[in-house]
């Protein structure tokens, strides 16, 4: 059984940060990519940042420059450094994990950031 635990949301004022964290444990092999997910209430879910096995990257627009993803693929763990943070970062945010020869996908509960002053 794969989970994935997030930690680091929370509130923030507009123009600050907060660094997201992401641990997934269990049967994982093969891992091909991590990143995040973001829903805003009445949108859609929406790819953030995703980081491959291999340390490739690739960031939403309207989070370039602002946002950097990382990993430690020994610990399957993933981060996202959140910076210059605007009212409209507002959303829960997701981790997941693709991984194995079928490329699964495991999700984590989400973790809430809200940026307001």
């Amino acid at each position: 059984q794969v989970q994935l635990v997030e930690s680091g949301g929370g509130l923030v004022q507009p123009g600050g940060s907060l660094r997201l964290s992401c641990a997934a444990s269990g049967s994982i092999f093969r891992v091909n990519a991590m990143g995040w997910y973001r829903q805003a209430p009445g949108k859609q879910r929406q790819l953030v940042a995703s980081i491959t096995s291999r340390g490739s990257t690739n960031y939403a627009e309207s989070v370039k420059g602002r946002f950097t993803i990382s990993s430690e693929n020994a610990k399957n763990t993933v981060f996202l450094q959140m910076n210059s943070l605007r009212p409209e970062d507002t959303a829960v945010y997701y981790c997941y994990i693709q991984y194995g020869w079928s490329q699964s996908t495991h999700w984590g509960q989400g973790t809430q950031v809200t940026v307001s002053s």
